[in-house]
């Protein structure tokens, strides 16, 4: 089953939840707080790799495509600066 930034982001509601009722130890959400920050700096690799050869997808982090866009809009332009 494949874990996405939703999960992530629930995960982490979900520990938040848990600590303010005393479900679980500060220590025990530190240590679910630091595993989190693993992942998105992990992610962050993905997305910098990704950007290094100008696209691809990432099973991470769900992709935004046209179907998503507002009515009349039916694509992005991107800009980038060369250096």
């Amino acid at each position: 089953m494949s874990k996405t930034i939703n999960d992530l982001r629930d995960a982490m509601f979900e520990t938040m939840t848990a600590l303010k009722e005393g479900k679980i130890t500060i220590e025990q959400a530190k240590a679910v707080s630091e595993i989190g920050q693993v992942i998105i700096n992990s992610a962050k690799v993905e997305v910098d790799y990704i950007r290094a050869n100008n696209g691809g997808e990432s099973s991470f982090i769900d992709a935004v495509g046209n179907d998503n866009l507002p009515p009349g809009i039916t694509g992005v332009t991107r800009h980038r600066l060369v250096g």
